[in-house]
């Protein structure tokens, strides 16, 4: 019950942490997905494709970046599963206020229809000043929210969370600066 917790806290201040009130570019999900590779390779049948080699999908401001990415088309348009792998595969994206989202796991799992990643071994994601580490991480691209885990099998694995302390002394500046403006 106490690491159940424990997870449960430390996953909601990692969703405090990434959450800001930025959302996703929102017209980034409006855009064609492209996929570009050097090898690519089709079953028609079961509607997978895959592509190999220096992957790249853009899709708006959404990059992700593999060594090979598996597309399933099962459940139609607008609904593909797309799996990155890589050493690692990488996640990019440009919130509407500027802010940029990176994150970095073995495995990348792009759904289209639900607007998420999930990234599976060694996953990290950063944005702004925060940075989160777990060996799974969810992350809901637009409404900012994630859900970081550890490993099940291993007693000693953690979810990891990183504030830079010069971040927060840059806003104690800042507030500072502020209220002694208002002050004159």
């Amino acid at each position: 019950m106490y690491k159940l917790f424990i997870r449960l806290a430390v996953s909601l201040l990692a969703t405090i942490v990434i959450s800001t009130s930025a959302l996703a570019d929102t017209s980034d999900f409006q855009k064609p997905i492209t996929v570009d590779a050097r090898t690519q390779s089709m079953d028609g049948k079961n509607k997978i494709t895959r592509f190999k080699d220096n992957v790249k999908i853009t899709q708006g401001t959404l990059v992700i970046e593999a060594d090979e990415v598996e597309v399933s088309a099962k459940n139609g348009e607008g609904r593909e599963i797309m799996i990155a792998r890589g050493n690692p595969a990488r996640y990019s994206q440009t919130m509407d206020d500027g802010s940029k989202v990176q994150a970095q796991a073995n495995e990348l799992r792009y759904e289209v229809a639900k607007r998420t990643i999930s990234m599976t071994g060694d996953a990290q994601i950063k944005q702004n000043t925060s940075m989160v580490q777990g060996d799974s991480i969810t992350y809901d691209m637009m409404k900012e929210q994630l859900l970081a885990t550890s490993s099940d099998d291993n007693e000693e694995s953690r979810v990891k969370t990183v504030f830079r302390p010069e971040a927060i002394k840059e806003l104690n500046e800042k507030e500072n600066n502020e209220s002694s403006e208002d002050n004159e």
